[in-house]
């Protein structure tokens, strides 16, 4: 038999990016022949994560609409139209056997065109709010894995698999890292460790928060690892002390999870299906500035569980301290916390999407 051919959509961001590598590396796995080619926007940055995760990948003319530059929206029909027939010609000289869309604008007409040729579609959604992209696609897919419950508000209930988000397997095993994450960061083994993430990029209101609570972080006895993001390394990076390390990056995201007493971080799908494997007592921040508000919706849904603490941008100034003084006080409020946001870690969410891609593959034989 000829080995399969897989076509791979997402980007924009890395919560669309990660995911479609994660995806492509188990098909990988079970299928070592296959070929695979990857569709992302142009000028995006899946145009050099994918390559640099060994992956070939074509450019669409495309982008979203966009809420405020009215005048920049006159060019999306264009776009759209360029990319369907685009997306016409990469699949007709490429021939994959499966479509697979993580979301993210690119994703749109290539699973479009994929759907009408009668290639079987599979979309994975990674938030709690699905995305508009995912949303168009939905009617046109034979498979929809999501991460949260209750997406039949979104998406037809008989498409629908609850597999969880592909995460990085480095993660499944952290607890035998405490000693080597300590020695890696150079860390104090008799003082606590907060670990703040505010994403690649950076998150503004974040990072002042935390510059803001530094007295606040040494009278507690904290030790820091804050990950400020690349945009806001120089603004920050003079915070640097005896206990508090500012990154822009954090190239061995294990250990940092490993050597965590307590996480603050962005409530992205990515991270909050991360912080589940990772089973640490986390206050998430989530942005307002994304579309549908979905990181709240994301926290939110940790809040019902009991499995983590949320604090919005506009309530920091106030309630942050009164918040984090409880918790670093409340022994059994951080177990409680520890456990109920462990019972909501998916971690064969990878190979549960790459189970129903098989079976869509056995259905066309």
């Amino acid at each position: 038999m000829k080995p399969y051919k897989f076509i791979i959509s997402g980007g924009g961001t890395g919560g669309h990016i990660y995911p479609a590598i994660a995806i492509a590396d188990a098909l990988k796995e079970r299928y070592p022949q296959a070929e695979f080619l990857f569709v992302g926007a142009k000028d995006r940055m899946e145009m050099e994560k994918v390559p640099q995760a060994g992956y070939r990948i074509e450019g669409l003319w495309i982008s979203g609409l966009q809420r405020n530059l009215k005048v920049q929206n006159l060019a999306f029909p264009f776009k759209l139209a360029s990319s369907l027939l685009r997306s016409k010609s990469i699949i007709k000289n490429f021939q994959p056997d499966a479509a697979i869309g993580t979301g993210g604008y690119a994703s749109a007409p290539l699973l479009r065109v994929a759907s009408q040729r009668r290639i079987p579609c599979l979309i994975q959604e990674q938030n709690s709010h699905a995305g508009i992209t995912n949303k168009w696609l939905s009617k046109k897919v034979q498979k929809i894995c999501v991460a949260y419950k209750g997406m039949e508000q979104f998406f037809p209930k008989d498409k629908l698999v609850f597999t969880g988000n592909p995460v990085r397997q480095d993660l499944l095993e952290i607890a035998s890292k405490k000693d080597e994450a300590q020695a890696y960061f150079n860390l104090n083994k008799n003082k606590k460790t907060l670990l703040v993430l505010g994403g690649s990029l950076g998150a503004k209101r974040v990072n002042t928060l935390i510059e803001e609570a530094l007295p606040f972080f040494e009278e507690k006895n904290l030790q820091l690892i804050w990950q400020c993001g690349k945009y806001y390394f120089e603004t920050y990076k003079d915070s640097a002390s005896k206990n508090v390390q500012v990154h822009a990056f954090l190239n061995r995201m294990d250990l940092a999870y490993a050597a965590a007493d307590f996480i603050i971080s962005r409530a992205g799908a990515l991270s909050v299906s991360e912080l589940c494997l990772v089973g640490k007592p986390v206050v998430f921040i989530p942005s307002p500035n994304v579309a549908e508000d979905h990181q709240t919706k994301n926290a939110m849904a940790m809040v019902q569980e009991k499995a983590a603490l949320m604090l919005k941008e506009s309530e920091l100034e106030s309630e942050f301290e009164p918040l984090f003084s409880k918790l670093l006080k409340n022994s059994e409020q951080q177990k409680s916390l520890s456990e109920n946001i462990k019972k909501m870690a998916k971690p064969n969410a990878t190979k549960a999407i790459v189970d129903e891609i098989e079976q869509l593959l056995k259905k066309t034989i």
